[in-house]
């Protein structure tokens, strides 16, 4: 049986270990957290290309993702459902690189816009209760026979830190900037304020206009309010500042926000990069390894999709 050891515990990692788990390989993830202390334990996450490149390659990637989420929707226990997600510009805007994925799309009507915006795009997609659904993973990987262990410290190399037989999987996110040297990988620092949900199930999305950034992403049981995209920022700190701002604004957007009681504070740091990597390599011991991070801010949207190229991959290995 071939043997792969996944670096990371955040949904790129899970995700990966699950596919070649499922698909007869005999799978272990480390990492130096584990669920819930993850980054994508506490991201507002949908469906949903967000500062991630090359296109072409997120494109087939975000495909695979949207039709395994819709079938994910289907199991109760995943914490998958779909909402609308409503973006809205200040300018005329041309159809996304991604349109031709998602089954329903459509141009907002001018009484859906809020004041100031003359264009936008109502969209159906998956919506991910993130600490639902990374529970989901964790369990089906254990029950498929995948072996997960706490490490509590970071890594400091790639070398040695396989059993010999078997391939390295590198998903540790921004943890590879300094175990691979990679320069080109840097962190977008997301803050967010958490709400009770006033009734709301359509998300909300301002990223270029005069509230950018701005989202609210209703849940089952909260709302989710953004944000900040900034680079190279790399404090995990609550600012109050920008919590009071990003309440400022939602509000603007929606107003029905307004009274809704806040719930919480989080932060969390993307993994930005010129382009994802994924691909094989070795490491400094000349082991084999398939890198699988830069996501930026779509490694939920990506994550089956980049799971199965390493799949590819690791049987090409």
């Amino acid at each position: 049986m071939s043997k792969a050891l996944v670096i990371g515990a955040g949904v790129i990692g899970l995700t990966s270990g699950i596919r070649l788990l499922e698909e007869g390989f005999e799978v272990r993830i480390i990492a130096a957290s584990l669920p819930p202390d993850t980054t994508s334990n506490v991201a507002p996450a949908y469906w949903y290309p967000y500062r991630v490149f090359p296109e072409v390659r997120v494109l087939k990637w975000a495909e695979v993702s949207y039709e395994t989420y819709t079938a994910l929707s289907r199991i109760p226990e995943s914490g998958i459902t779909t909402f609308e997600l409503l973006k809205i510009f200040d300018a005329p805007a041309a159809e996304p690189f991604w349109r031709t994925v998602v089954k329903s799309f459509r141009r907002a009507s001018p009484g859906e816009l809020p004041e100031g915006y003359v264009d936008g795009f109502v969209v159906q997609v998956p919506r991910i209760e993130t600490p639902v659904y990374i529970n989901y993973l964790v369990e089906r990987f254990k029950k498929s026979g995948g072996e997960i262990k706490k490490l509590g410290r970071e890594l400091d190399s790639l070398e040695g830190i396989t059993s010999g037989d078997e391939i390295l999987v590198n998903c540790t996110g921004l943890g590879s900037r300094k175990l691979c040297e990679d320069e080109n990988l840097y962190p977008i620092r997301g803050q967010l304020v958490r709400i009770t949900n006033p009734g709301l199930t359509r998300c909300l999305s301002d990223e270029t206009g005069p509230l950018s950034l701005s989202y609210i992403v209703p849940r089952n049981g909260d709302c989710i309010l953004g944000g900040t995209a900034q680079e190279n920022n790399w404090s995990l700190d609550i600012d109050p500042e920008t919590a009071d701002e990003i309440l400022r604004k939602c509000s603007i957007l929606e107003p029905h926000i307004k009274d809704a009681e806040v719930l919480g504070h989080s932060v969390g740091l993307r993994p930005g990069r010129t382009e994802v990597r994924l691909e094989t390599g070795a490491t400094p011991d000349g082991h084999a390894v398939i890198h699988n991070y830069g996501h930026g801010g779509g490694g939920f949207t990506l994550s089956w999709g980049c799971a199965e190229e390493v799949l590819d991959l690791a049987r090409g290995l």
